[in-house]
């Protein structure tokens, strides 16, 4: 027996079937729907069509099965019968709304069609019905023009230009000083746009216009906005989307009637107060895409911004105290913040939507924390609830208080947060020059769907029109970029690439900063202060620590970032690049005479310039981080990085060395390699030229022994031999490092634990790893080149060609943003147990790139890894990330 496809609710709808509540089947918005109405809540009758219905069109060739067309049929008696009209009949047509509805929120990103159900004959009917020809005709406009965009494809500019002309012809500001003659003569007009555009009429058959609805909400699934915003956000292709066909109500019924978007609690600070907007006499669509700036829903905040038009508590106080008493219904109900949508039909309140709401990062701690303290969730959800990369939000520097500020206007705080860059008045600018370094401020009238490359590529969002509940705000909130909007001193000349702001005239390419608590823009770049991470974020990371069984340390080679990693919690150091260190000036000239030399005298005169300045190194890091366990990986340089390049370089290295040029330019094309990163590298150059690794490990010894002595506390060594693929070569470079530390504990009178190891990095050490456990005391993943080595791809080169292969399904992610879990995670599991079989106390720890991604966190984690290690910003990123692993775990 095949399973049900379409879903009622509302009405007389049963709504006992588990499928119906389960968001991977009906969709967040179908599953709480039917929820509302099955709590009693004024929702709208409707029904949904499921997202493995999605699924199966969009794989099967885009056609609808007889089956799917009966349901259908049914489900559209359900509403017929509840509301007590039929779909178009001209007398008392019953009109629907065709929406999207995937599990997860993806606002925006996908279409929706209102007032579904219009034609030349149904508006008469309508209009009498209503006793309204106004508001008939504008929603048939809306429809037209709706339908035209979403089904039929066409440049929904055209109809908002022909609305502009009609506007300025007769002096009019707002749309809702058009008459119904106005919009009876625009619907026309309208009409006319589209058979000149299509080569035929507008639809007239109302199953025709419901059908061509469904399919383009599935159709929009794979658009390329929701590619974008999946890729972003991680959201498999294959889940799809539901559709929800819901009867109309009406917030465009004149003064008695609006619309609205309301959160239970403020969503970009976490304040637990009602935060939202409305409009009068408008559709859903007025409000989320900043078409008109709306009114604020409280009488409070309405006070705080000084705004003129009344909030909605005090037009509509019936319908306010009504739609206060659903906040704290909800609210309860799912324990969590909602994000609300809303139609007041002439004083009656309907329910359109609810959905647990997008939040920034401090919203989020401070919900989360809150409502433990409520008693409403325990400290185990208030961990769970929180996205992990959210906190990259709080972990940056924001506007520093005390530095002046040029401010040319203010708009609304939409997101909060700091942003500066250079003024772009496009996405694909944004994108463009985001690409090429430059920090971009993505400058708009209002942003739509097909902005959301841009608006990622952005530091930050500025719209001239737009509320804080606009397209540019909720994106802006989830994406963790700075927002203002609806700053009406911003005017936009898109012909001259120039705007004015107040009286400044600036172009594309000048600087402005935003700040987004106080919805300010500035002229020029304003400086920066540290984050405190004190407070709800504290107090959520002491949850988390409590929780979490894996530690996490950072990858850091200066003091400053081990301070910093320290600050945010930090429990050792994972990985010290001391390739890293060569680098600094004054030291470049010794690292290249030590690889250029002619033999191991030449060589060894270059190191012992090097040692003192090695061990100031370790020395440094060891002071910030005693009592920690620190893996310092020897050199594992691609040589090519450290042999001078230009006439210049070599012209330098003369000088210093006292050799020719042609001699220096001989020697170095003696070292040339074709593919240096998999050539005289890692422990090759050890095994090759054991002097380098015999001051590198003298270096650190003396390091941990002048700091032992000098606090009394030192921190663990641990010495990682880099690139091993044998047991052989680390068995070799073992006996180095032992022999040294024997040395220098002589020479110093002191001793210290330390531990030699291996980062595993190549396929052949994955499957050798039981016989090279024998030598190491530790493994550490090195996932960023063992993705490389497994993939056989270059994380370089990768960025031409990743992009289409995840939109295409061929990797579900970017291997090297999260971790190749099927291919490269089971070397990893492998290594692990051999390893274990081995040693089975030895410590394994994962220190590549995805050290700071949940999913491959979630992935450590079930193979039992003891730690990860991540950048000092993504630290804390980690430690909340490996808490909710350990949760999932249980």
């Amino acid at each position: 027996m095949s399973q049900q496809t379409v879903y009622t609710f509302g009405g007389a709808a049963p709504h006992d079937d588990p499928r119906q509540r389960d968001k991977t089947i009906t969709g967040g918005k179908g599953a709480n729907l039917a929820e509302m109405a099955s709590i009693g809540l004024p929702v709208p009758p409707g029904f949904t069509i499921t997202t493995e219905e999605s699924v199966r069109y969009l794989r099967q060739g885009a056609d609808f099965s007889d089956a799917l067309r009966a349901e259908v049929s049914n489900a559209l008696k359900h509403i017929e019968a509840s509301v007590g009209k039929s779909f178009g009949d001209a007398a008392d047509p019953m009109l629907v709304s065709v929406r999207s509805g995937a599990r997860v929120s993806m606002p925006g990103m996908m279409d929706t069609v209102l007032n579904l159900g219009l034609n030349d004959a149904t508006v008469e009917g309508l209009a009498k019905t209503s006793g309204d020809e106004r508001f008939a005709w504008d929603s048939y406009r809306r429809f037209i023009q709706m339908y035209s965009d979403v089904v039929l494809g066409l440049d929904h500019g055209l109809f908002e230009e022909a609305l502009e002309i009609v506007k300025e012809d007769n002096g009019f500001y707002a749309d809702t000083e058009l008459s119904s003659d106005d919009w009876r003569a625009l619907v026309a007009e309208f009409k006319g746009i589209v058979e000149q555009e299509q080569g035929k009429p507008f639809p007239q058959d109302v199953t025709e216009q419901l059908w061509g609805a469904i399919a383009a909400v599935f159709d929009s699934w794979d658009s390329d906005r929701a590619k974008v915003y999946r890729r972003l956000n991680d959201i498999p292709a294959d889940w799809g989307t539901a559709v929800n066909v819901q009867a109309m109500v009406f917030g465009n019924m004149g003064d008695t009637s609006a619309t609205g978007v309301a959160f239970t609690r403020d969503p970009a600070t976490g304040t637990r107060a009602y935060y939202g907007e409305y409009l009068i006499n408008a559709q859903g669509e007025d409000v989320v895409a900043g078409i008109r700036t709306p009114q604020y829903l409280t009488k409070a905040a309405r006070e705080t911004a000084n705004a003129k038009p009344l909030s909605m508590e005090e037009a509509m106080p019936d319908a306010y105290g009504e739609l206060a008493r659903v906040f704290d219904l909800l609210e309860g109900h799912y324990k969590d913040m909602q994000d609300i949508e809303f139609t007041v039909e002439r004083g009656k309140l309907w329910m359109l939507q609810t959905r647990s709401g997008k939040r920034t990062a401090k919203a989020a701690l401070k919900m989360a924390v809150e409502m433990v303290e409520e008693g409403l969730i325990d400290e185990e959800e208030a961990v769970r609830r929180v996205d992990p990369m959210a906190l990259d939000q709080l972990l940056h520097p924001t506007l520093d208080p005390d530095a002046p500020r040029n401010v040319l206007t203010t708009g609304l705080p939409a997101s909060p947060g700091a942003a500066a860059g250079k003024i772009v008045l496009d996405a694909d600018t944004a994108e463009q020059w985001s690409q090429l370094g430059d920090k971009v401020i993505l400058v708009r009238v209002e942003t739509s769907p097909e902005d959301i490359h841009g608006m990622h590529a952005a530091q930050g969002i500025l719209t001239a029109r737009g509320g804080m509940t606009s397209h540019a705000a909720v994106v802006a909130r989830g994406m963790g970029r700075p927002c203002v909007s609806g700053a009406s001193g911003v005017s936009i000349n898109r012909e001259t690439r120039t705007l004015r702001i107040g009286d400044k005239e600036l172009k594309e390419g000048d600087e402005i900063t935003l700040d987004g608590a106080k919805g300010q823009v500035m002229l020029g770049i304003v400086p920066t202060v540290e984050p405190e991470l004190a407070g709800d974020f504290g107090t959520l990371m002491i949850w988390a620590d409590k929780l979490r069984r894996m530690r996490v340390r950072t990858n850091a080679e200066t003091p400053d970032d081990c301070k910093m990693a320290r600050q945010f919690g930090a429990e050792g150091i994972g990985l010290c690049r001391t390739e890293h260190m060569f680098f600094e000036a004054g030291r470049i000239s010794a690292v290249r005479q030590m690889i250029l030399a002619e033999d191991e005298a030449g060589r060894r005169a270059a190191l012992e310039v090097l040692l003192p300045e090695q061990r100031a190194d370790f020395t440094a890091i060891f002071e910030v981080m005693a009592g920690l366990p620190c893996t310092i990986r020897l050199l594992d340089p691609p040589l090519h990085e450290f042999l001078p390049h230009s006439d210049e370089e070599f012209s330098d290295l003369a000088d210093a060395t006292g050799l020719g040029v042609d001699h220096l330019k001989r020697r170095a094309g003696e070292l040339h390699e074709f593919n240096p990163m998999l050539g005289h590298r890692g422990c090759r150059l050890g095994i090759t030229f054991p002097e380098i690794y015999e001051m590198q490990a003298r270096a650190i010894f003396e390091a941990v022994c002048a700091v032992q002595k000098e606090s009394g506390e030192a921190p663990l060594p641990e010495i990682m031999i880099p690139l091993v693929a044998t047991r052989r070569e680390l068995e070799l470079l073992r006996a180095l490092v032992d022999r040294v530390a024997q040395e220098v504990f002589a020479e110093q009178g002191a001793r210290v634990e330390y531990l030699v190891g291996t980062m595993i990095e190549l396929p052949r050490a994955a499957l050798m790893a039981g016989e090279i456990a024998h030598e190491g005391e530790f493994f550490s993943f090195g996932t960023n080149d063992l993705t490389q080595t497994t993939l056989g791809v270059s994380r370089d080169d990768s960025a031409r060609f990743l992009a289409p292969y995840v939109d295409k399904g061929i990797f579900p992610r970017d291997p090297f943003v999260s971790l190749d879990i099927d291919g490269v995670g089971q070397l990893v599991e492998m290594a692990a147990e051999r390893g274990r079989a081995t040693r089975p106390d030895i410590k394994l720890g994962i220190c590549g790139e995805h050290g700071g991604d949940p999913a491959s966190i979630s992935f450590c984690e079930k193979v039992g890894l003891d730690y990860v290690s991540a950048s000092p910003y993504r630290v804390p990123i980690a430690r909340l990330a490996a808490a909710q692993a350990a949760l999932a775990a249980r």
